[in-house]
């Protein structure tokens, strides 16, 4: 009896040995991985991805249109002002015909846009700059996001729309308001619109492309939100994704007859990195169907 309690003895010690090596394994392997992904960070890399979209009812006239996007900016403290001075010079030397900003301009602090909006003040296209809403702007305040914007002279469409003049054609701009927590609203986006005008219509979570693609007075949707998840492994994508943007993460898809383009965002929230995931400006370039 007491050779087999020794022995039972001896096999708990080896079985706790056994699960203290592979927890000491197992955090290491964590701690190797993350230092190579900090080692690999691509937060601070912007690049400009170039995608061409066919849009049905385009005019000749619009043949060749270029639209600059800009999203998720979250200035603040992990995201800092060197990166977005960056984005705007490399933005401006598309030289896009448009230049859109589809939200999220702040993370943990509204004040921040009192830094950010003047810096993206310094955009140039030749028809204009236009802002939309996002979910972080307004769970800070909504109210002084719009005030750092307009200072900056950077319209603002929500629940808005806008007619983009190119000779005797012309583009339709449609905005809409957060659609995590704010109220869009497609019919009053789409109020001034002439009947079979192009349109492109600007909303943050991409996700809701479901919805938007029912209509089919819609020809493109440029959203954001996403981040591409900042963090993306090979032949497995995004671990971590956030609500309305599982579907739609990152890059060109078409739903239904709906295009849909998903920018990656330029800023970062809770994980300070970006690993096959770099900060994007998106060039769209417009040619007919």
């Amino acid at each position: 009896m007491k050779k087999q309690t020794e022995d039972s003895n001896n096999h708990k010690i080896s079985r706790r040995k056994f699960l203290g090596l592979g927890a000491a394994a197992f955090l290491g392997g964590v701690a190797v991985g993350s230092t190579y992904l900090y080692i690999n960070d691509e937060s601070k890399e912007p690049v400009v991805e170039k995608v061409q979209i066919p849009i049905r009812t385009l005019p000749e006239s619009l043949e060749g249109f270029t639209i600059a996007i800009l999203s998720d900016f979250h200035l603040y403290p992990l995201t800092q002002l060197p990166l977005i001075e960056t984005a705007v010079v490399m933005t401006n030397a598309l030289n896009p015909d448009l230049t859109v900003l589809l939200g999220d301009y702040v993370w943990h602090e509204v004040e921040a846009i009192f830094d950010l909006a003047p810096a993206l003040g310094k955009l140039n296209a030749r028809h204009g700059i236009y802002c939309i809403m996002g979910n972080h702007d307004l769970w800070t305040n909504g109210d002084i996001v719009m005030q750092g914007l307009e200072e900056a002279h950077l319209p603002i469409l929500r629940n808005e729309g806008t007619t983009i003049p190119a000779g005797k054609e012309s583009l339709y701009l449609a905005g809409l308001d957060d659609g995590w927590s704010g109220n869009p609203d497609l019919t009053l986006a789409l109020a001034n619109r002439e009947k079979n005008a192009a349109t492109v219509l600007l909303m943050h979570e991409p996700d809701l492309a479901d919805k938007y693609a029912l209509d089919d007075s819609i020809a493109l949707q440029l959203s954001g939100h996403s981040h591409g998840g900042q963090i993306r492994f090979p032949y497995v994508g995004a671990i971590i994704l956030p609500y309305l943007a599982w579907k739609y993460d990152m890059g060109l898809y078409k739903v239904k007859d709906l295009w849909l383009y998903t920018n990656r965002g330029l800023g970062v929230t809770n994980e300070p990195i970006r690993y096959n995931c770099a900060p994007e400006i998106t060039e769209i370039t417009l040619i007919r169907a």
